[in-house]
């Protein structure tokens, strides 16, 4: 995720959570409408410092979106925090998920066997998640694809084994109970709507209420920093033009308040979204310009010339990865417009082409 200045254009509602993302403190559980609970979960180890969870109230429970990083720290705010809803663990009917990363899916698992709940998620973020259950292999083809970027050991993140009970274990990592499709209503009677948002996830799913206005985001509009929209190795797709197609689409719900699952809550959601498209049409800009005085150079060297919020020198393990798949999405993004090619063979060789379409590059 690439960090930013707060944008002056958009409107901090969420003051608590703004005051204790400043103080670097957890925030507050907070009733955000009537029915509906921000439940803040550590997330530590990590500069976006806690998961929002979202607790809404159903006729004979509630449901939480989001559960949080699966840690006994994380669990015991989970526990805590729906308590001071006034609600329990067993009174959880369903888990939503936005995303198949672990800060959001990691103790979907333990809450579903403490309570009996469904999980639902989008089918593709069920594949996602299925990916991870063979560690070995996984990582294999991620060191593959790095080499093919043009990285070398010092690019590659050192992951470790979970430990015994770990809830990122492959036998604990949850599947889901439910797909969630686009546009779909997971609670009978309640103006609660599944947007898919593909791009941080192919399967990423924002949750629109019609009745209270606001549109619960996870990863895909945030207030200060962009998601980030890396490949998956195994799949190379153009997410970033997802990414920016999906952000569109949330500029025709008519929405009062966002609720994104880090940082705080904000008003503003189409001036944001405007703020993100102009974010990474300066990137692509900034991109085109690498490859004007480096032709042939692989993503990674394209990488380490971008700007980014810290000298390439100082970023390590997931850090860097994160960089090389978000420069890696620009470049896929800029030859799907026709603007560039690759002619490496075994590693990248990124060449400008002559004709080159400058319009979708413009704010």
């Amino acid at each position: 995720m690439t960090p930013s200045t707060d944008p002056p254009e958009i409107t901090v509602t969420g003051k608590l959570q703004h005051q204790a993302w400043q103080d670097r403190l957890l925030p507050p559980v907070e009733q955000v409408r009537p029915g509906l609970w921000s439940v803040p979960t550590p997330f530590p180890d990590n500069p976006l410092r806690y998961v929002l969870s979202y607790v809404y109230e159903l006729r004979d429970g509630v449901a939480v979106i989001d559960t949080g990083w699966p840690t006994e720290l994380g669990w015991d705010g989970l526990v805590t925090g729906l308590r001071r809803t006034g609600w329990d663990v067993a009174d959880v009917r369903a888990i939503l998920v936005t995303h198949g990363h672990a800060d959001h899916f990691g103790l979907a698992r333990r809450l579903r066997e403490a309570s009996g709940a469904w999980i639902g998620m989008h089918e593709a973020d069920a594949r996602l998640t299925g990916s991870y259950t063979d560690p070995g292999s996984f990582l294999r083809a991620d060191a593959a694809w790095l080499r093919r970027r043009g990285g070398g050991p010092e690019d590659q993140p050192q992951i470790g084994v979970a430990p015994p009970g770990d809830d990122l274990l492959p036998e604990r990592l949850p599947v889901p109970d439910v797909l969630i499709e686009d546009r779909s209503r997971p609670f009978q009677g309640i103006d609660l709507t599944a947007v898919w948002t593909p791009g941080h996830t192919p399967g990423h799913l924002c949750f629109y209420d019609g009745e209270r206005r606001v549109m619960l985001t996870g990863d895909h509009v945030l207030p200060r920093i962009t998601p980030n929209i890396s490949p998956a190795p195994s799949v190379g797709s153009d997410t970033l033009g997802e990414y920016l197609a999906s952000l569109e689409l949330l500029t025709a719900f008519d929405v009062e308040e966002v609720l994104p699952a880090h940082e705080y809550r904000f008003a503003g959601l189409g001036e944001r979204v405007r703020q993100l498209r102009l974010h990474h049409a300066a990137r692509l800009r900034e991109v085109l310009g690498v490859l004007d005085d480096r032709a042939g150079a692989t993503t990674v060297e394209v990488a380490r010339q971008l700007s980014w919020s810290r000298p390439w020198s100082q970023t390590r393990g997931i850090i860097r990865r994160s960089a090389i798949g978000e420069a890696y999405a620009h470049l896929l993004h800029l030859q799907h417009l026709g603007a560039i090619t690759n002619r490496g063979g075994e590693v990248d060789g990124w060449y400008v082409l002559a004709d080159a379409p400058l319009q979708p590059l413009r704010p």
